[in-house]
């Protein structure tokens, strides 16, 4: 399948944007630099969208019992309302494939953000003290998320580690192959081909998904066409949502062999079931397995196997698929 080129939201402080509370910008540099070269962002910074400029004073969430406040730390002024609107507006018009945003912040948040203490007693005028309870999101992320239950995201932070920036990565390309594609002229005979070409990728993930995708794709011929597509999507986009693990992935690699395999030679098939078989075992990185069935595929003339987007889910100079599975 043809390169496409993912839509990414990303906190703008991220893109080196001066949108920070001090004025500042926290840059990241996977996403400006390898990963900016294959994606269109969207840059978001709900603070300054709200009209609080940089640099503003500084925010958090704070327990009531209307449920968590976004206040400002001094002058006690509370955001809840405002952002929550905000929040809401730019969720129900966001067309994106994937969402990066900062960690830690009370309106941009996806894990771990604490509520402190709520009222005007609060020690230091916003002080130190934090309640037992942790919120997972921030107010804005939380609203994002919430409209957009399927949405890849992750926080730059999580990014750095080598299985979750892999797992987002492949998620956010193989949604934006379904979102052109279903965007296109196409016709069942198209959605079968689109569904074989991802065959082995959607079983690393979600092999019964994939079975239910299977059933729908069965019924190109005579279901409704935006009924249809909106069916597939969803499922396509459910499967993604589940990582791949190295059993699956083991199992796929297997499952490509066979149909390669016959071609190669008894020394050959059994070299790479031995790499597989690393692989399996976490000895060696999931790149080793698939550059040499990829490599075999296209040289023996299989193109059923070598045409999977299993075996090129984003582009190769992205440098993923290196690590070893812990």
């Amino acid at each position: 399948m043809g390169d496409v080129r993912p839509r990414l939201a990303v906190s703008s402080c991220l893109l080196g944007e001066p949108v920070r509370f001090n004025g500042g910008h926290s840059r990241d540099r996977f996403v400006t630099g390898p990963l900016s070269e294959h994606v269109d962002r969207v840059p978001v910074c709900p603070e300054m969208e709200i009209g609080l400029g940089a640099p503003r004073e500084t925010l958090r969430l704070e327990r009531s019992a209307r449920g968590p406040r976004l206040m400002t730390r001094s002058s006690r002024t509370d955001l809840t309302d405002r952002m929550t609107a905000h929040a809401e507006s730019r969720a129900a018009g966001l067309d994106v494939d994937g969402y990066v945003f900062k960690a830690k912040s009370p309106s941009c948040g996806l894990h771990g953000i604490p509520i402190h203490a709520g009222g005007a007693g609060t020690p230091g005028a916003g002080g130190a003290r934090v309640d037992a309870d942790r919120r997972d999101r921030g107010l804005f992320a939380g609203i994002v998320v919430g409209v957009h239950p399927l949405l890849a995201v992750e926080d730059e932070g999580r990014l750095h580690d080598a299985v979750l920036r892999e797992a987002f990565v492949e998620r956010i390309f193989a949604v934006a192959r379904l979102r052109e594609f279903l965007a296109g002229d196409w016709r069942a005979r198209d959605l079968v081909a689109f569904h074989a070409a991802h065959k082995m990728q959607l079983l690393a993930h979600a092999p019964a998904v994939y079975r239910e995708l299977g059933r729908l794709v069965a019924e190109a011929g005579s279901r409704p066409r935006d009924d249809l597509a909106a069916a597939y999507g969803h499922a396509f986009r459910t499967a993604m949502a589940v990582r791949a693990s190295v059993g699956r992935n083991a199992n796929v690699l297997e499952h490509c062999l066979g149909m390669v395999g016959d071609r190669l030679g008894r020394v050959r098939r059994a070299d790479v079931l031995d790499v597989i078989g690393a692989y399996r075992a976490r000895q060696v990185a999931l790149n080793v397995p698939v550059t040499l069935l990829r490599h075999h595929a296209r040289g023996e003339g299989v193109t059923y196997v070598s045409g999977q987007t299993y075996f090129r889910p984003y582009p190769d100079d992205l440098g993923l698929r290196n690590h070893i599975a812990a």
